[in-house]
């Protein structure tokens, strides 16, 4: 068994020419919550989608279970057990949420695991069972989150990856989330991977984590550790620069 059930070594990523990270190495435990903090515009969402076969990749490998699947397409990547929540356009808005959930299994052959899945989001988020009936884009924006995280769940995945999970919701719901998140790893043992600009929120359901800027990482280790940390705030916003645990220890 792998060490890591993601890891990335020496990864440049772009869009086309405008290169976003810089020779990035990365590892996501397995059965643990990782969680990447950071500013907006930092690269902590592009390098999800490098995890996924989404944009373009200069050099460097993505590694899945130990397995280099850096030449794979995105559909690939899925089937073999990496499930992806964007941030946006998570959910078909005109189907209702039954259709949702029947359309997020479409690469399951199953019918068996599939009604088991259905089972498990239904009791992991029951309020869901209300509003099976109803269109998807009459969910408020916390219902709606639940209804992408169900979506994904429903793949059976072996790693979970969620993009800005509290992004545009209210500061009531965004505890909700990620609180509902850390109770999914806790139930079903699935490593979650998880990019947040709500570090302090974040890194408070997370074991292991990583602070972002400008396409690299100016921290990794324990996410308690990294919560703890008296300069959080100077080093979030990039006052302070810190290039290794050693350093932030100093």
């Amino acid at each position: 068994m792998a060490d890591y059930i993601i890891e990335t070594k020496e990864l440049n990523v772009g869009y086309g020419p405008i290169h976003v990270i810089y020779d990035l190495s990365f590892k996501a435990p397995p059965g643990e919550v990782t969680v990447i903090v950071g500013p907006n515009g930092v690269g902590k969402t592009t390098l999800l989608k490098a995890i996924m076969g989404m944009v373009t990749v200069y050099s460097g490998q993505v590694f899945f279970e130990g397995e280099d699947i850096s030449n794979l397409p995105p559909h690939l990547r899925t089937k073999k057990g990496i499930g992806y929540m964007p941030q946006t356009g998570n959910v078909f808005g005109k189907l209702s949420v039954e259709d949702n959930l029947r359309m997020a299994s479409y690469i399951m052959d199953d019918r068996d695991l599939i009604q088991e899945k259905r089972e498990m989001v239904l009791n992991l988020f029951p309020r869901l069972k209300d509003f099976l009936p109803r269109s998807a884009g009459t969910l408020s924006g916390g219902e709606r989150q639940m209804l992408a995280e169900s979506m994904v769940l429903m793949r059976d995945p072996k790693v979970m990856l969620v993009d800005e999970p509290t992004a545009g919701l209210m500061p009531k719901l965004v505890t909700d989330v990620l609180k509902k998140l850390e109770e999914m790893a806790e139930q079903t043992g699935l490593p979650i991977i998880i990019v947040e600009q709500r570090a302090r929120r974040a890194l408070e359901i997370g074991d292991y984590a990583y602070m972002m800027r400008g396409g690299v990482f100016t921290f990794e280790g324990s996410a308690q550790e990294l919560l703890n940390h008296p300069q959080l705030t100077e080093m979030y916003l990039g006052a302070i620069e810190v290039h290794d645990l050693k350093t932030i220890r100093e």
